[in-house]
């Protein structure tokens, strides 16, 4: 098998990395000949959220090529934090921000392989080559370990299967939700119980023995569900104002919050007292570079 590439937009990488890499200590990555995928299945001492992401090959890298038995396709589990160590040894330092990091300039360029190290154990290597202010050109070479996958690992990669959402909402921006639900967590010890209706409400609530405090949005939208009709007419449509909600873990819904790095829009499924999907797109949806698919379990059945 073979496998190689030019990471072209290495900061937007390492946004969608952050955004997975407080979920587990190691991910999958798959990679195919027209995207890549980045996958957490979920661990129950966790919370069991998952994610699942697609994103597209030109939105992040150049002279892609890959070739290998299975479809051409190749998957790998490495650890994410030495993924996110790699690509920002490379990144460039942010405006007005100094950096120690002799490689961080405009004339820097990153390939990604697949290889073998000197003791033959797959490895991700990148090279990262520079020139720069004083015109020398430098180089260094980073591996990662990485376990290729064989056929019946990748079998067993199944995405969560979850019934027809009761009502999806748009969100408002990550980064302000992550701060309300942060300012949460003294009472949140039983969860959070996350609800929305199709008139554009959402509400986030903590209860505890004495006390109950909400929070609400009036005002945003309702993408069109899979199953209403194409002219948006649902025959069985329910009350527009009924609140569809579910109770999650206050510790899973920071982590799904730290995507607020690569998010722009965010559409939240919820599926009464059973889960609760999100749809982070990196870019405008109607031209998403890809999406990453967080799955956050109820924590318990209780009716909401």
């Amino acid at each position: 098998m073979r496998f190689r590439a030019n990471i072209e937009h290495v900061d937007s990488f390492i946004k969608i990395v952050q955004s997975v890499e407080k979920l587990q200590k190691r991910c999958t990555i798959q990679f195919a000949e027209h995207e890549m995928r980045i996958i957490c299945t979920g661990d129950a001492s966790e919370g069991g959220i998952q994610v699942w992401s697609q994103i597209k090959v030109d939105s992040l890298f150049t002279e892609y090529r890959i070739q290998s038995h299975s479809n051409n396709e190749i998957t790998i589990s490495l650890p994410t934090d030495g993924l996110l160590v790699a690509l920002r040894s490379a990144a460039a330092p942010t405006s007005g921000q100094s950096s120690s990091n002799a490689f961080a300039t405009a004339e820097t360029h990153v390939i990604m392989k697949l290889a073998k190290n000197k003791d033959r154990k797959s490895v991700l290597s990148f090279e990262i080559s520079s020139t720069n202010s004083m015109g020398r050109t430098m180089n260094v070479v980073q591996q990662l370990l990485v376990d290729v996958a064989r056929h019946a690992d990748i079998d067993r990669l199944k995405e969560p299967m979850c019934p027809e959402p009761d009502v999806h909402i748009l969100l408002p921006p990550l980064a302000k939700l992550r701060t309300v639900v942060d300012r949460l967590r003294p009472l949140a010890n039983n969860g959070i119980s996350f609800r929305a209706n199709h008139a554009g409400e959402l509400q986030l609530a903590v209860t505890t023995e004495s006390a109950r405090v909400e929070i609400g949005w009036t005002g945003l939208t309702n993408p069109p569900m899979a199953s209403q009709n194409p002219d948006g007419d649902d025959p069985d449509a329910k009350d527009p104002n009924q609140m569809h909600g579910v109770l999650v873990s206050h510790k899973c819904l920071l982590k799904f919050l730290s995507s607020h790095v690569v998010s722009t829009t965010t559409i939240a499924c919820i599926c009464e007292n059973h889960c609760m999907i999100l749809y982070v797109y990196i870019g405008n949806v109607a031209d998403a570079g890809g999406v990453l698919t967080f799955y956050i379990p109820a924590q318990f059945d209780d009716p909401m």
